[in-house]
């Protein structure tokens, strides 16, 4: 099957442009999730947006996805930041964020004995089953990320490269972190309702990941994250469509996106090792 085939239908298309959205937003502040390390703080607001997720649904169904999920995510983002500058330790705060958030989202959902189908949706994504009408919030979820990260660009690559430098600069610290973390949190509630609420951490470790693989150079770091994303939600989707017609069983969207990714970012570490060894291997021979 031809790479273009299966985005004739909508449903594909519509997948691919939620994933493309994303991507966009993804880059930038995967790069900067890799470059200070956030890794563990932005999985302790992955599970920050999981009772705010279910509390939206019980409340207003599918429209009250993305508020319930807003609101928790951008108030843990917060809190962590200010934990974190009252010298609690970041691994600290992130595991009592993660675990608080994620026992009370369990709680909410044992009191609801219909909601098990949901939930398996919500926690492995609907990529498959995300409609046009809902491009546009998912845009301006992650327009506003971006411009957080945008506002802040200098200020948050001397804060990821000289961490104490930009303190004893006098720059507005709490500020640049209080708009990166908020921006991750709005990442990930648009991910969450595409890729699933497991599967989010990808999005912002592996692009970033990748594209220093690629390159040193700031620029071309957040490029290549795009496009590694892009290219992977791309593939994934591909691979989705025409296994599940083989199988004659529809496979997750979003699963098999990250999966790609995964096998992509795998890849490439696999050729900067053996990139490193010929070069000091040549190095040694001269």
């Amino acid at each position: 099957m031809h790479l273009f085939d299966p985005f004739a239908y909508p449903f594909m298309t519509t997948a691919l442009a939620a994933m493309i959205l994303i991507s966009l937003a993804a880059g930038p502040i995967s790069t900067l999730v890799n470059l200070r390390g956030l890794e563990f703080m932005s999985d302790g607001l992955i599970h920050a947006a999981f009772p705010g997720i279910v509390i939206g649904y019980v409340v207003g169904g599918t429209e009250g996805l993305y508020p319930g999920a807003v609101v928790t995510t951008v108030l843990a983002a917060v809190v962590l930041t200010l934990l974190t500058r009252r010298k609690v330790s970041s691994d600290a705060a992130t595991a009592t964020v993660l675990t608080s958030a994620f026992g009370i989202g369990v709680i909410i959902v044992s009191r609801k004995s219909d909601y098990a189908g949901q939930l398996q949706e919500l926690l492995f994504g609907r990529l498959f089953t995300v409609q046009p009408s809902e491009l546009l919030p998912l845009g301006v979820t992650l327009v506003l990320a971006l411009a957080l990260v945008a506002v802040t660009w200098r200020r948050q690559v001397f804060r990821a490269f000289d961490a104490a430098g930009a303190t004893a600069a006098g720059g507005r610290v709490l500020l640049t972190d209080l708009a990166l973390t908020i921006a991750i949190a709005l990442v990930v509630v648009a991910a969450s309702n595409t890729v699933g609420n497991l599967l989010v951490l990808a999005i912002l470790m592996l692009p970033g990941a990748a594209g220093r693989l690629i390159s040193r150079r700031i620029e071309w770091i957040v490029l290549t994250a795009i496009v590694f994303t892009v290219l992977a939600a791309w593939w994934g989707l591909w691979a989705a469509f025409s296994i599940s017609l083989s199988a004659s069983s529809l496979l997750p969207g979003g699963a098999t996106v990250v999966l790609t990714m995964t096998i992509g970012y795998l890849a490439l570490v696999t050729v900067r090792i053996l990139l490193d060894g010929w070069a000091r291997h040549r190095a040694v021979r001269t």
